[in-house]
């Protein structure tokens, strides 16, 4: 599954990013990489940005970026959803 079709109020674990190069990079420099756990916070009204807490912080990212990173989902931590 990749990060654009979670369910908010769930937690995830990043399996791999599979775009490449700048887009790939990009995702990296936001604290999004391997094995890093991801809590989807809420979708915009039309669905684009995905709100996200990462590494203790929110993030907005497009839906577009949002494919190109696969998911798994894991327990959700009660400190995540504060």
């Amino acid at each position: 599954m990749n990060l654009s079709q979670a369910q908010v109020g769930k937690s995830y674990q990043v399996d791999k990013i599979t775009g490449k190069g700048p887009l790939k990079r990009r995702i990296m420099d936001m604290g999004i990489t391997k094995n890093t756990k991801v809590f989807v916070r809420k979708f915009a009204p039309l669905g684009d940005p995905v709100q996200l807490t990462v590494r203790g912080y929110e993030l907005s990212l497009r839906k577009a970026d949002a494919e190109f990173v696969e998911v798994t989902e894991v327990e959700t931590i009660e400190e995540e959803v504060k």
